[in-house]
């Protein structure tokens, strides 16, 4: 359940609201952005609980969601989710591409690639100062400095920058810094840092995690929205399966199962998903057909020096030429990039 408060509410009635809750032995989170705050209930109300609810006279609207993720829901909101940032909507008519490397490495690497980005309708400049890595002996990302370089390159290439959050303590600085904050697949179910970035007041990238169902994916969407966050961004990454041709098997379904389900934007990485180069354009194309809002792909000006994951980044020259092709079916398909 979940209670939708008047604009403008004393902050005192609200407290009083909470007490009741409270008293009354009912779980609850508060979820306040700039326009809106909504309550949300673990189970219904009784009677004459709501009863003295509704006598303080800050309840805009009761909603019974059956679902267990209730914000995330389209039965809270049944227009989709549009989140704009700058110039840049996510979730509209255009879908919106973000690329670039799995990790900062230097002033040359970013700024080379950020100019060869702009030429295929690139939105976002992706890039990962702090990186999770299977082997602990593997490059970790430059940490605050690829930060601060991340957001001085910037200033010279003019597109939206995100990278990834690890550390609940990394939260602040990462927002600092950044347009938009990205939690990774690994992460997906950790809980004090989806808290931490609801409160974080910048736009959230949240993948799948490899092994997790649709409703666990939107539960974990929950946990950002109930601290506050709305603006949240799905991400399909690929999950784990027995096939071994690619890293992990990127299920399409997925996104087409979350449109129906949620209000949310949802994007699709074919990149992780492949893990190799040959058939990103492919799985980008069929993401685009199926009505993905957007795409997040890896790119490497030199993939064979690449610290991360060079094998599964495509050539600058290449995602033009594929934002081309994609340009194709999204104009099919009543959209554009």
């Amino acid at each position: 359940m979940l209670l939708k408060i008047k604009e403008k509410t004393d902050p005192a009635q609200i407290a009083r609201l909470r007490n009741t809750l409270e008293l009354n032995h009912l779980g609850h989170c508060v979820s306040k952005t700039k326009t809106q705050t909504v309550i949300g209930l673990e189970k219904a109300l009784p009677q004459e609980v709501m009863q003295e609810l509704e006598s303080l006279g800050c309840i805009e609207e009761c909603l019974t969601i059956t679902t267990p993720f209730k914000m995330a829901s389209r039965s809270f909101k049944p227009d989709r989710t549009k989140i704009r940032i700058q110039d840049t909507v996510i979730g509209g008519d255009q879908i919106v591409l973000m690329a670039g490397p799995c990790a900062i490495e230097s002033e040359e690497q970013l700024r080379s690639i950020a100019h060869e980005l702009k030429k295929a309708n690139v939105s976002v400049l992706r890039g990962s100062a702090f990186k999770p890595r299977t082997s602990p002996y593997s490059f970790q990302g430059m940490g605050v400095e690829g930060l601060k370089l991340h957001r001085k390159m910037q200033k010279e290439h003019g597109l939206l920058i995100e990278t990834e959050v690890m550390d609940v303590r990394d939260v602040p600085i990462v927002a600092e810094h950044m347009d938009i904050v990205r939690v990774g697949a690994r992460n997906m179910q950790n809980f004090n840092l989806l808290k931490e970035v609801g409160m974080c007041g910048k736009p959230v990238i949240l993948k799948r995690s490899m092994s997790a169902t649709v409703e666990e994916w939107l539960m974990s969407a929950e946990y950002i929205m109930a601290h506050g966050n709305h603006e949240v961004i799905l991400c399909e990454r690929g999950i784990r399966t027995f096939e071994n041709s690619t890293r992990s098997t990127l299920d399409l379904s997925s996104v087409a199962v979350a449109r129906q389900l949620t209000h949310l934007p949802i994007i699709v990485d074919p990149s992780h998903a492949a893990g190799r180069k040959d058939i990103i354009p492919a799985l980008s194309k069929a993401a685009v057909a199926l009505g993905a809002d957007g795409l997040l792909i890896e790119v490497h000006n030199r993939p064979d020096l690449a610290k991360c994951d060079g094998k599964q980044a495509l050539l600058p020259n290449e995602l033009e030429q594929l934002s081309k092709e994609l340009a194709q079916i999204a104009q099919a398909v009543g959209r554009w990039i």
